[in-house]
């Protein structure tokens, strides 16, 4: 199973995980990232190692 972490501190709502992100796992909400398709998750990493803020920690 799956689980992200976006950090709201860290998060400055850039739109970078969006972007990178080849399943559509994020949105931003009120300026912030939110991961609202985690099943969809490829575990690829794009989203974190795209994120200029170290804002998202992917776990397995």
């Amino acid at each position: 199973m799956v689980k992200i972490d976006v950090d709201v501190e860290k998060c400055t709502g850039c739109g970078n995980c969006v972007d990178v992100c080849p399943a559509g796992v994020y949105e931003l909400r009120e300026g912030k990232s939110v991961a609202v398709n985690v099943d969809a998750c490829l575990l690829c990493r794009a989203c974190e190692t795209q994120c200029p803020n170290n804002a998202i920690t992917i776990t397995e």
